[in-house]
């Protein structure tokens, strides 16, 4: 369960302390903020990293430091995998998700029986269709326009629940309005779903998922119905609570799932040390955030660290590492490089690009423009 003008979750932190469990405001938990050139925006997280909150509304920050020295960085040595970029993976519209419209800094989003606009610093073009089909809104977010900032829902209409069923992929689970525009899931993450799903339904054996920055679980529960034993880490109370409402949604109550609320690097140090290996790992972190105990997580700072501790996590028959990245202002080569750096002597190859969104019209089925969401850099074993 990235964005960042994206709508998205609250924060995590860093290595020896990160907040890599937090929610995130605004956005996969909070995440609508610029990005700038092939950066993004976006929704959603679990606590330790997510200032994204709206995954889970982050908790006061706390001024206390992380004592726990960071690991130091492998060496490592042998040839780098092979390349695959750009790619593009487009999300379409699934279950009760699909992007009407966009443009003028916004976007028109369907998900089940409402009609919501959300601010999207990326949709640059004009509006495609006409203005009363955007004033019909059932709910429209105001305010900060920045990833992490705070604002209000707004119903034209009339007034809305907190709360309403949705469905993606199978799987069934609450969509809430949350104070940082994120509405508890981030459906640019389809293509990342998908490719997951596949994997675990073909590997002919149970697949062990590690699923960082968890948010509201939709992942971890996708994951989990096709056969896999999920692992979710997310700093956030709220949103581990409103994974496990989730999970009894689904009918997932006895579906093989650890839901871990704790700072997301601080857990995989441990696991690293415990020896733990997991077949897929799925990381969704913010660009900054603050754990439970005050740990602090800054992207550009901790992501090398994170990513080599996910390395040694992976099984010898590992089938993928999925980094996702909003709202920074870097190009999706950055983390290409990086990905390909960490994953040195390991073959395989790394593919990275970017996380795009169809309009989709009022019918769902008449394809529009794309809407860049998100940076992605994935590694596979072929």
């Amino acid at each position: 369960m990235g964005v960042k003008n994206r709508d998205r979750r609250p924060m995590r932190s860093g290595p020896g302390g990160s907040s890599s469990g937090l929610t995130r405001p605004g956005s996969r938990g909070g995440k609508d903020t610029a990005k700038g050139l092939t950066g993004k925006g976006r929704d959603e997280r679990p606590r330790a990293a997510e200032k994204r909150q709206p995954r889970a509304e982050a908790e006061a920050p706390s001024t206390k430091v992380a004592s726990e020295p960071a690991r130091a960085l492998i060496v490592r040595t042998g040839e780098r995998p092979a390349e695959r970029v750009p790619l593009i993976l487009e999300s379409p519209g699934a279950g009760d998700f699909h992007l009407i419209d966009s443009g003028e800094g916004l976007k028109l989003e369907q998900y089940g029986p409402y009609r919501i606009v959300r601010p999207e610093a990326q949709a640059l073009w004009p509006k495609a269709l006409p203005a009363h089909v955007w004033e019909r809104a059932d709910a429209i977010f105001t305010g900060d326009t920045d990833e992490d900032g705070m604002g209000r829902w707004r119903f034209p209409r009339e007034m809305l629940g907190e709360t309403w069923p949705l469905s993606l992929l199978g799987i069934d689970f609450l969509g809430r309005f949350t104070s940082f525009r994120h509405v508890g899931v981030f459906p640019e993450q389809i293509a990342h779903w998908t490719w997951m799903k596949q994997q675990v339904e073909q590997a002919g054996r149970p697949l062990k998922v590690l699923n960082l920055f968890g948010y509201t679980g939709v992942a971890s529960l996708v994951a989990a119905s096709a056969g896999a034993e999920v692992t979710h880490v997310d700093a956030s109370k709220k949103a581990i609570g409103w994974a496990r409402e989730n999970q009894a949604l689904s009918r997932l109550d006895r579906a093989p799932i650890r839901w871990i609320c704790e700072d997301a690097m601080k857990f995989i140090q441990r696991e690293e040390r415990r020896g733990s290996r997991y077949d897929i790992i799925l990381t969704d972190p913010p660009k900054f955030g603050r754990g439970p105990n005050g740990e602090v997580w800054q992207l550009f700072d901790h992501l090398p660290l994170m990513l080599d501790i996910c390395r040694e996590l992976l099984s010898p028959k590992a089938v993928g590492l999925v980094l996702t990245a909003y709202s920074i202002r870097a190009s999706f080569y950055s983390i290409h490089e990086l990905m390909r750096e960490t994953m040195r002597g390991k073959r395989g190859i790394v593919e990275s690009g970017e996380l795009v969104i169809r309009e989709a019209g009022l019918d769902g089925k008449t394809p529009g423009r794309a809407l860049s969401t998100s940076l992605f850099s994935r590694w596979v074993p072929k």
